[in-house]
């Protein structure tokens, strides 16, 4: 069985590299066999750890309160049907109310808030770290500089003047390319992370080809 696995692997990953040669059948076979491996894993999990645990067997147990997710949840069925699309608007309109407030929430809870008390928490001098109270004030205040800036470079409200073009005012201004650096050097860092990944990941599938030719085809 691990040759047979390590010939698919080897296999699959020739059909995915098959791509630097244009889009394929090869490359289309196996991305497409990715997608119907990562549907069938996705519905698995949803039946076994979803439906059948927190909806099915509380039903069969006699909670008929299940009952109402249970007719929600076949009632967006009925947004396939032309004729009967409107009975799924409730469950639609309920989604996206629970989406919308859990959205909402993760950002002010966990990015405005947190952003808040982690550069208030930078400022806690009584325990500096390894490097100094000073290093810590200079992190702090870089922290902080970039906090506001970052904000407002999204604050997008103009005057008027003498029937001239919409502007900032130029403290508003100057700020808003401040932050829009730590933006650039952010979007930079997220940017070679994914990259670095990436290579990760294809010198990983190279070294899979290397061991599989010699191990199995070079002896």
């Amino acid at each position: 069985m691990d040759v047979v696995w390590s010939l698919i692997s080897f296999l699959v990953t020739l059909f995915i590299f098959s791509y630097i040669f244009g889009d394929n059948l090869l490359f289309r076979l196996a991305s497409y066999a990715f997608v119907g491996v990562a549907a069938g894993y996705a519905v698995v999990v949803v039946i076994g750890q979803v439906l059948w645990p927190k909806l099915l067997q509380p039903l069969l147990a006699g909670n008929m309160l299940m009952l109402v997710p249970l007719l929600l949840g076949l009632s967006l069925l009925l947004k396939l049907s032309s004729r009967y699309s409107r009975l799924g608007m409730l469950p639609m309109a309920y989604l996206v109310g629970v989406a919308a407030a859990v959205a909402i929430g993760g950002a002010v809870f966990g990015t405005l808030l947190g952003q808040t008390k982690g550069a208030i928490q930078d400022f806690d001098f009584s325990n500096p770290g390894a490097d100094g109270p000073i290093v810590q004030a200079v992190e702090a205040a870089l922290v902080l500089v970039g906090t506001i800036c970052t904000l407002v470079y999204f604050q997008f409200g103009a005057r008027i003047k003498n029937e001239q073009p919409p502007s900032r005012p130029a403290a508003v201004e100057i700020l808003a390319k401040v932050g829009q650096g730590f933006l650039a050097i952010t979007l930079g860092a997220l940017f070679a992370g994914v990259f670095s990944s990436a290579v990760t990941a294809l010198i990983e599938r190279l070294d899979s080809i290397q061991k599989f030719v010699f191990t199995y085809l070079i002896k």
